[in-house]
């Protein structure tokens, strides 16, 4: 469990993972919406919120599946273009899910996946909040996940506090050093 009072990390723990069931359950039917009785049958496949599918693998009673938005296609096209990727229409937390649910599953390749793809959109990021102007910043965040949304605002407003600044003119004055005059030996 992440932060108690984040709201983010509790949307990421909302987001939805596939499930098998590794036991038969009883009395937790609603979790199964194919489900006519109350019961969820050994193999069911089910989605869950991330934070219930953690508990029940805990208790050994799921096994969880990778995310969609760690697929094989999602990976293709990220080292495509990962800049033009839409990772907020897959998973606005991808980076927060794919935190929590790597040591999770059977795929060990998400940590680097998860570097590969923040290294490659940082400096896409980075270069769109410093020379986009303030009227037109719609169009990129469409793209970005909340990590990256927060990167770009956080550039933006330092890159807007640099040029009140600079502007601003010096605000350090340079401090008056009284320099000691010599008398000449002669």
């Amino acid at each position: 469990m992440g932060n108690y009072y984040d709201i983010d990390d509790i949307l990421a723990e909302e987001e939805r993972v596939l499930v098998v069931f590794q036991k038969a359950a009883t009395g937790v039917g609603l979790l199964d919406p194919s489900s006519e009785t109350n019961n969820v049958e050994q193999g069911a496949k089910v989605e869950l919120p991330f934070w219930l599918a953690q508990e029940l693998r805990a208790r050994h009673a799921v096994a969880m599946s990778i995310p969609p938005c760690f697929n094989q296609m999602t990976r293709k096209e990220i080292q495509a273009d990962a800049a033009s990727v839409d990772l907020r229409s897959r998973c606005a937390y991808f980076y927060e899910l794919g935190c929590k649910i790597a040591p999770l599953v059977a795929d060990r390749t998400i940590g680097s996946f998860l570097l590969y793809t923040f290294s490659h959109r940082y400096k896409g990021v980075h270069s769109k909040a410093h020379t986009a102007a303030f009227a037109t910043t719609a169009k990129p965040l469409c793209l970005l996940t909340k990590e990256e949304t927060r990167l770009y605002e956080a550039a933006q407003s330092s890159m807007a506090a640099f040029k009140k600044w600079k502007m601003g003119g010096s605000r350090f004055s340079t401090a008056f050093v009284p320099g000691r005059k010599r008398k000449s030996l002669d």
